[in-house]
C-alpha cells in the first residue's frame, strides 16, 4: 500500500511538474491572469455585500467579469476548445447585457434626479 501511495504521489509531483513548469508558456499564462482576473469578481461581490450587509452586485463586477471572460475567451480559442470558447462568449454577452441594464437605469435615474 505505501508503495502505491509513493508511485502515485511521484506520478501527481511529475504530472504537476509537466503542467506547471515544463508547459508555463506565455499562453498558460494568460490563462492564470485570466482566470484570476475573472475570480477578482467574486471578491469584489463579496465585499461589497458584507459592507452593504446584504446582497450587492458592484458596477466592478461586471467589468471584472467582462475583462475576465474575455481574456478567458481569446485563451479558449488559442487552445481551439469549442466548450469552453461557447462558455465563455455566452458569458460575455451576458455580462456585458447586464452592464448595459446597470448604466441604463444609473442614467434614467439621474435624469429623474
Amino acid at each position: 500500500m505505501l508503495r502505491v501511495l509513493v508511485e502515485l504521489s511521484q506520478a501527481v509531483g511529475a504530472y504537476l511538474h509537466d503542467v506547471f513548469i515544463v508547459s508555463l508558456d506565455w499562453w498558460v499564462l494568460l490563462g492564470f491572469i485570466a482566470q484570476a482576473f475573472f475570480t477578482m469578481r467574486f471578491l469584489v461581490q463579496w465585499i461589497a455585500s458584507e459592507r452593504a450587509g446584504h446582497s450587492v452586485i458592484p458596477l466592478a463586477f461586471w467589468w471584472c467579469s467582462i475583462g475576465g471572460g474575455l481574456l478567458l475567451l481569446v485563451y479558449a480559442l488559442y487552445r481551439r476548445d469549442p466548450v469552453f470558447i461557447a462558455g465563455q462568449a455566452f458569458g460575455v454577452f451576458v455580462y456585458l447585457r447586464n452592464l448595459y441594464f446597470v448604466t441604463r437605469d444609473r442614467r434614467q435615474t439621474a435624469v429623474e434626479s
